[in-house]
């Protein structure tokens, strides 16, 4: 285990760094300019054979995602059930647990996973934390789907909390699962440094607050019905979801024991993918089902929010998608490829998924 005069000397970590990239070839930048695009245009279906994205490029096309990822959400949805119990008071707890354990593709949880076992990391190295960013994640759609907000019926499939238990039940519920996150990693990380665990829970805390998914809650609630630039955009969708994909593959290499070469290489690849996870989200929104995704489509076209699409189009949406996947992995290529087989797959899934 790395000592904190490691972590914070990443000379160190430069003169002990031997990995070798794999070659990946590297992209020519795209301009993409923005456009107006009509409605019409918007609600086309997919053409599935043009979605498919392969796997050639990864390094272990073998490996069975799906077995992967059931096996993850599994123990996750297990260590969910255990860190929140149902006590007194009773209703408070109920609602914490209501969308908490109502499903979902725990998928920025899963990343976090594979990034603490791309060092060498076991999975209950990271899981204190991985319930945290569930928590926490939880609490933000739950605040998302009140009436004053994106104003949602449906999440996970589910009624939404608040339509269940009342506003101000579930506005508690949000209270408790935050505080509880923070207090989760504090006392059952174990085996991990204080220093780095510590440094996850600043991570955590970064990603959910002002300079985090807040800010960009903010800025996307307040751009309503206004003409936003692509660079306005790319804040919104960098500050939402993007920033906790990205927080949580650090906070998995980091209590993995990664170096901080290695921790930088990730923060980047979540960059990418984070912006890559919420561009997708924009096109789901149009093009999606809600039998699938858990909740009502056109809710964004309904409350004339800026998206991707509505500035690009969806043709060059799904293909910024697709850059930023492929840009992402070019940091794994440092990483021994059958460690890194997780990541790659799940960087193809984020632009693959709900179809």
């Amino acid at each position: 285990m790395a000592s904190a005069a490691f972590l914070k000397n990443p000379i160190n970590a430069l003169q002990s760094h031997t990995r070798i990239p794999f070659g990946h070839p590297k992209l020519v930048p795209t301009k993409f300019h923005a456009i107006l695009v009509g409605n019409s245009s918007l609600m086309q279906p997919f053409v599935a054979k043009t979605l498919t994205i392969k796997s050639q490029n990864n390094p272990s096309p073998e490996f069975k995602l799906e077995e992967y990822r059931t096996k993850k959400i599994k123990l996750i949805n297990k260590a969910l059930d255990e860190a929140v119990p149902l006590q007194h008071p009773t209703k408070l707890h109920e609602a914490m647990r209501y969308t908490l354990l109502a499903g979902g593709k725990r998928l920025i949880s899963t990343l976090c996973i594979a990034s603490c076992e791309l060092v060498g990391g076991d999975e209950s190295l990271a899981m204190p934390t991985v319930c945290a960013f569930e928590m926490i994640f939880t609490a933000g759609m739950i605040h998302d789907d009140f009436p004053d907000m994106d104003n949602c019926d449906i999440r996970r499939g589910k009624p939404t909390n608040h339509k269940v238990y009342g506003e101000t039940t579930s506005i508690l519920a949000c209270n408790g699962l935050l505080c509880l996150a923070i207090e989760h990693i504090a006392t059952n990380t174990e085996n991990v440094s204080l220093d780095r665990v510590v440094r996850a829970i600043t991570e955590v805390c970064s990603a959910a607050g002002a300079k985090g998914s807040t800010a960009g809650q903010f800025a996307d609630v307040n751009s309503e019905g206004q003409e936003v630039s692509l660079s306005e955009l790319e804040f919104i969708h960098k500050h939402k979801t993007g920033k906790f994909v990205e927080a949580a593959l650090v906070c998995g290499i980091v209590l993995g024991g990664g170096n901080e070469v290695e921790i930088e290489r990730l923060r980047k690849f979540g960059k990418k993918v984070g912006l890559a996870y919420q561009v997708w989200d924009d096109i789901l929104d149009i093009n999606g089902f809600t039998e699938k995704l858990g909740k009502k489509v056109g809710n964004d076209l309904l409350r004339n929010k800026a998206t991707y699409p509505k500035l690009m189009g969806m043709d060059e949406s799904k293909k910024f998608a697709t850059q930023l996947v492929a840009q992402a992995k070019e940091e794994l290529s440092y990483f021994d490829s059958t460690m890194a087989a997780p990541l790659y797959h799940l960087a193809d899934f984020i632009v693959s998924r709900m179809l």
